[in-house]
């Protein structure tokens, strides 16, 4: 089977895991993103090779990831581990994984909030600018 992936649901699902909005994801490829236009993204079936891998590592994610996950195949997969009988299940949990899972969460908190401070940064600058025009 040669089934098309959809890149755009992929963006837009490892955006929403890693708990940032459109917004902050147009601001960090640029002045000429908006909300709007990372809606019409992640709707897109194909991504430009340029452009995925800019949003790939905004995400801090591989850009393959986007490129190939399947969600169907994913949840199978969960599915077929979790209700074979062959003890293949022991095989999911990692009781001495190599980081520390905290940390992860934590680094990841800390790049959403440095996303979010830079986001909140820029709406200033733009209220500056408003201001400075009305006054004018």
């Amino acid at each position: 089977m040669n089934e098309k992936i959809h890149h755009g649901r992929n963006i837009k699902r490892f955006r929403e895991m890693l708990g940032i909005k459109q917004e902050a994801l147009a601001f960090e490829l640029g002045a000429d993103w908006s909300q709007k236009k990372i809606s019409l993204l992640e709707q897109k079936e194909e991504v430009e090779e340029d452009l995925l891998r800019q949003v790939a590592e905004i995400l801090k994610v591989p850009a393959e990831a986007i490129k190939s996950f399947n969600e169907e195949k994913a949840v199978n997969i969960i599915s077929n581990s979790f209700t074979s009988h062959d003890n293949a299940t022991g095989l999911i949990y990692n009781h001495n994984p190599t980081f520390n899972p905290l940390d992860k969460l934590i680094e990841s908190m800390e790049e959403n909030k440095k996303l979010y401070e830079r986001l909140l940064e820029s709406e200033k600058e733009k209220v500056e600018l408003l201001k400075k025009m009305l006054d004018k």
